[in-house]
């Protein structure tokens, strides 16, 4: 069976930007179909699942990932053939200047432009460039040409190779959150000891849509958003903004920008943890947001918990995950799914 390593560089390597997530849906469908009683897709495009375990559970859970990536959509093609963006989710414009794109579904190259150094003031030079004045080559020489390969509407995303980095760390983009998903396909394919409803979620980046709606359809008792969260542990920044480390486990949330988090269910995670000798650690900053916010208020609510790996330079084409973290966030998971399932 393969790795989870080998998982993710598998997910990661579809393009899904906010609203165009079917690749990647169509993917994990081919991934799971064979281990689990019931998979349909919802109107939104959600992919929800629901897998039989050795018993039923007191309460009914839901692990949930979302399969969006932030990116970028097409709005408009210049006379001169170069292309007019804007993002899809939030992306720090200082990481866009320079970088090579794909774009469609045949995954076209460019590379995203600004105006040249030297011609910009003293005052250019010290700000954030601004984004409605960055444009996309795509080597087209007029409007009409870029039109037979490219089109308003059109997502693109960074081009960035997943690669090892180091000894026991991986860099890519969109492991916020494949990594999320690779982690419910391999529970899914794993033999569980209580049933469990899963849900790969569209437009997390953008709102948080599909969450709304997977919450509602299943209505669980307790869910569980797996993310990935910031990992700060970089030079210049002080103790109490790292957020996350990584080497250090998966990260369990207290609160964040959006939710305030169960508190049983906090450290339960934290006593499993303990028992099954899993390194696991607290978000440290009350910061970000995910869908637990989404799942925790749909239909009549319900009770929720985070578990994130961390993750460097999130919103960018270089994210970086430790594998230790990776596997130790899986064997959290399912140690979890033994201990709610009698809760």
């Amino acid at each position: 069976m393969v790795s989870l390593i080998d998982l993710i560089r598998e997910l990661c390597d579809i393009p899904g930007v906010s609203g165009w997530e079917d690749p990647v849906r169509e993917k994990i469908a081919s991934l799971v179909q064979e281990h689990c009683e019931e998979l349909h897709t919802d109107t939104l495009g959600n992919l929800i699942a629901f897998k039989k375990g050795a018993q039923r559970p007191k309460n009914k859970l839901l692990f949930s990932a979302h399969m969006d990536e932030v990116g970028f959509i097409i709005t408009h093609i210049e006379e001169d053939g170069l292309l007019r963006f804007t993002s899809v989710g939030g992306i720090d414009t200082r990481v866009v200047v320079g970088k090579s794109v794909e774009i469609g579904p045949q995954r076209l190259y460019g590379a995203v432009g600004s105006k040249a150094l030297h011609l910009h003031t003293d005052k250019e030079r010290e700000e954030v460039p601004d984004r409605d004045k960055l444009f996309i080559d795509i080597g087209a020489r007029s409007r009409e040409e870029a039109l037979e390969h490219v089109q308003p509407g059109d997502r693109a995303i960074f081009y960035a190779p997943f690669l090892p980095l180091g000894e026991n760390c991986i860099l890519g983009r969109a492991f916020d959150d494949r990594a999320g998903c690779a982690l419910l396909v391999k529970l899914l394919q794993s033999d569980l000891p209580f049933d469990c409803h899963f849900a790969f979620t569209v437009q997390e980046e953008t709102g948080c849509t599909g969450a709304v709606a997977a919450g509602y359809a299943v209505a669980p008792d307790i869910a569980i958003a797996v993310e990935t969260t910031t990992a700060s542990d970089i030079a210049g920044v002080s103790a109490d903004k790292v957020v996350s480390r990584l080497g250090k486990g998966p990260v369990v949330s207290f609160m964040d920008g959006g939710t305030v988090y169960d508190s049983q269910l906090y450290r339960l995670a934290f006593d499993v943890a303990q028992r099954e000798q899993i390194p696991c650690q607290t978000k440290s900053m009350v910061a970000g947001g995910n869908e637990s916010r989404s799942l925790q208020t749909a239909k009549a609510g319900s009770r929720v918990m985070a578990v994130s790996l961390p993750c460097r330079y999130l919103h960018s084409p270089s994210n970086v995950l430790h594998k230790q973290d990776v596997e130790d966030t899986y064997r959290l998971l399912h140690a979890l799914i033994r201990e709610l399932g009698n809760d």
